[in-house]
């Protein structure tokens, strides 16, 4: 399973010896190590993930949406290039994605703890689960494969806590 193995060693060896930009890449795309956790990559990724969220939700709509569309472009940059560079599909170490994906799901919501928590909550279900089309566009590959599942996810999500916001609130 992607999120039961430790891959500090083959990392740490690969990114001694990548030039400049796939270091960038590779230090970008582990949200400056957090990807290196032995277990739990994605969890942790998308816990770091959070003050970003927050920081969005305290823009305006058009500026959250500018702020987004560069994060979602830079995250499919990093994640492609982290990918040839450790030359893995889907790396464990990139956890950018869950970055992406857990912005889509907050997007536009207030930063409450309810919605925070729900964000985190049904992104990460959405996003193990990987409901059609998720499945389907991470076939894509490369860093737009990497990111564009979680942004499926993330868009599950963000409906789900509107209907709960809707219906409970």
């Amino acid at each position: 399973m992607k999120y039961l193995r430790a891959p500090t060693a083959n990392f740490t060896h690969l990114f001694k010896r990548a030039d400049l930009p796939a270091k960038l890449c590779l230090v970008l795309s582990s949200c400056f190590g957090v990807g290196l956790l032995p277990v739990a990559q994605g969890t942790f990724g998308t816990l770091a993930g959070l003050p970003l969220a927050i920081a969005l939700a305290y823009l305006g709509p058009m500026a959250a949406a500018y702020v987004l569309f560069f994060f979602v472009l830079m995250a499919i940059w990093v994640s492609g290039g982290s990918s040839r560079a450790l030359d893995k599909e889907d790396p464990a170490e990139v956890v950018i994605d869950e970055v992406a994906g857990l912005l889509v799901a907050l997007f536009l919501l207030p930063a409450t703890g309810l919605t925070l928590c729900l964000g985190f909550v049904l992104f990460r279900v959405f996003d193990i689960l990987k409901p059609y089309p998720a499945g389907r566009v991470e076939r894509i590959g490369g860093g737009a494969g990497i990111v564009l599942d979680d942004l499926v996810a993330g868009i599950y999500a963000n409906v789900c806590i509107r209907l709960v916001t809707l219906v409970f609130l």
